[in-house]
Formats: structure tokens, C-alpha cells, sequence
């Protein structure tokens, strides 16, 4: 069973290396949570329950979003079952054909070798 460190780790380079569904698929538990500092588009809440949900949030992002580049920074380690990730993202949002940069923070919480919970902060 992989510890955070491990988990961090391969989080940051599937990211780099956009091995996004890999990720999901291995270090996801099904039970997982997604929280988001506002609710997605036709969501009363930014919480997600699930890896099913997780996996069509991501589905729902790339199908709405051409990504030009993406920078990733971190991990950042926060005691024994937490971790830190900052993104930094240029993206066009396909519907308004609006391009942006945004900046994320990502803070995720392990299990049992397996990201039980994250947790995403914003600066559009």
C-alpha cells in the first residue's frame, strides 16, 4: 500500500504527464470526495460523493475546456495523511470561447493508500 509521500508523488507526475483517467483509475478510493470552492455549472453544491462523480467532473472539464498549458507545483506535504498541489492553468472555456489563466490549489487527503477526499481552492 502506497504511503502520501507515494501518493503525492505519482499525483504530480500523472498530472505533468496528463495520465489523468491512470490516476483516477489507481489512486482514487470509490468512496472519494470532491469539494469545490463553488458549485460546477447545474450543481446546487460543489461536492461531489464518488469516484463514478469524480470521474465525470473530470469528463465534464476537458469536454468544455481546450487546456494550453499547464504548470504544476508541488507536492506540498501537510502531516501524515495530507498534501498539497498548486496548478497553474491556461485555458480557453469552450462554450464562451473565453480565454484564462487560473490558479488552483489542491489539498487532498489519503487513506489506506488511496485519496479518500480534495479539496480545491481558486484565483481566476
Amino acid at each position: 500500500m502506497p504511503n502520501v509521500n507515494e501518493v503525492a508523488n505519482y499525483l504530480v507526475e500523472c498530472c505533468r504527464e496528463n495520465k489523468t483517467q491512470e490516476l483516477l483509475n489507481e489512486m482514487y478510493a470509490d468512496n472519494a470526495v470532491s469539494i469545490e470552492a463553488f458549485p460546477m455549472p447545474g450543481q446546487d453544491s460543489g461536492e461531489t460523493q464518488g469516484l463514478a462523480g469524480i470521474k465525470g467532473k473530470h469528463e465534464w472539464w476537458f469536454n468544455n475546456h481546450e487546456v494550453h498549458s499547464q504548470e504544476v507545483e508541488g507536492p506540498f506535504m501537510h502531516g501524515e495523511d495530507r498534501f498539497g498541489v498548486i496548478f497553474n492553468m491556461d485555458v480557453t472555456d469552450k462554450t464562451s470561447n473565453q480565454r484564462i489563466q487560473m490558479q488552483e490549489l489542491a489539498v487532498y487527503t489519503v487513506d489506506g493508500g488511496k485519496i479518500v477526499r480534495e479539496e480545491f481552492f481558486y484565483n481566476m
